[in-house]
């Protein structure tokens, strides 16, 4: 039997970006505003790794050959993912509710005025 997937704004996602923002917050050698942009830092870090991923799966450097596959591209785009949300949840408690806002104004401002 198969677990269901997580619902993108569903509270168990919520729930899950909370209680990593709260381990991570448990354990830092670094707080405050030094802490803040350590935390925004591994955002890049995070997108650095897909872009390895990539070349890798694509077998871009020839003296490596290929060295991932685009599991391993989609494994390393959901940790982007899971870090942005640490993050937003860093910088507000109401994360849930700012990205959910954000969205609907980049999807109206997308989709909502069609061009023709």
């Amino acid at each position: 039997m198969s677990e269901q997937p997580q619902s993108l704004d569903g509270p168990d996602l919520w729930q899950s970006v909370s209680r990593l923002h709260a381990w991570l917050e448990a354990d830092q050698p670094y707080d405050g505003q030094e802490g803040l942009f350590l935390r925004m830092l591994k955002l890049q870090e995070e997108v650095g790794e897909v872009a390895q991923a990539v070349i890798g799966a694509t077998g871009q450097n020839p003296r490596k050959g290929t060295t991932h596959t685009w599991d391993d591209v989609q494994a390393e785009l959901c940790d982007v993912v899971i870090t942005a949300l640490v993050a937003l949840r860093t910088l507000t408690p109401d994360a849930r509710a700012v990205f959910a806002g954000h969205l609907a104004q980049v999807t109206e401002r997308s989709l909502g005025a069609r061009r023709g």
